[in-house]
C-alpha cells in the first residue's frame, strides 16, 4: 500500500494537471509563428512581383517561386502541430512531454519566422532584379533555397526533439 502511495505522489509530481498546457502551447505556436513568417515573405515578394509585372508581365508565371517556397514554411508549422496534437490524449501527460512540445513548436516557428523573413527580402529583390536581368534567375532560385532550408532545419530538430517525448513516468 505504501508503495501504490509513493508511486501515486511521485507521478504526480511529474505529471501534473497543467502538462499538457505546455503541448498545446507548442502546437499552436509552431503554427501561428511558421504563418506570421510565411506570411510576411508571400507579402514582401509579393510586392516585388508586382512591381517587376508593370514592366515585364510575361516574366511573372516564372516569379512565383518566392511566394510558393514562403508558402511552404506555413506547412513546415502545420506538421509539427499535427505531429503534436496526436501525441495529446487525455491520459497522464508527463511535464518532460509538455516542455519537449513545447520547445520543439518554438523551433519550427521560429524558424519559420525567419525562413519567411529571409525569403521575402530576397524574393523582392530578387524578382526586381530578374525583371531588369534575366540571368539573375539561376542565382534567386539558389538564394531561395537556402533562405527556405532554415525553416526546414527547424523541422528536422523538431521532429528530432518530438521522438524523446514520453509519458513512461505517468502511470
Amino acid at each position: 500500500m505504501a508503495t501504490q502511495v509513493s508511486n501515486a505522489v511521485y507521478n504526480s509530481s511529474f505529471c501534473p494537471d497543467y502538462a499538457s498546457f505546455f503541448g498545446f502551447a507548442g502546437a499552436g505556436l509552431a503554427t501561428i509563428f511558421s504563418s506570421i513568417g510565411s506570411a510576411y515573405g508571400t507579402a514582401k515578394a509579393g510586392m516585388g512581383i508586382a512591381g517587376m509585372g508593370t514592366f515585364r508581365p510575361e516574366l511573372i508565371m516564372k516569379s512565383l517561386i518566392p511566394v510558393v517556397m514562403a508558402g511552404i514554411v506555413a506547412v513546415y508549422g502545420l506538421v509539427v502541430s499535427v505531429l503534436i496534437a496526436g501525441q495529446l490524449e487525455d491520459k497522464p501527460y508527463s511535464l518532460f512531454s509538455g516542455f519537449v512540445h513545447f520547445f520543439s513548436g518554438i523551433t519550427t516557428g521560429l524558424t519559420g519566422v525567419a525562413s519567411g523573413y529571409a525569403i521575402g527580402i530576397v524574393g523582392d529583390y530578387c524578382v526586381r532584379g530578374y525583371g531588369q536581368q534575366a540571368k539573375l534567375y539561376v542565382s534567386m532560385v539558389l538564394i531561395l533555397i537556402f533562405a527556405e532550408v532554415l525553416g526546414l532545419y527547424g523541422l528536422i530538430v523538431s521532429l528530432i526533439m518530438n521522438t524523446k517525448a514520453n509519458n513512461t513516468t505517468c502511470i
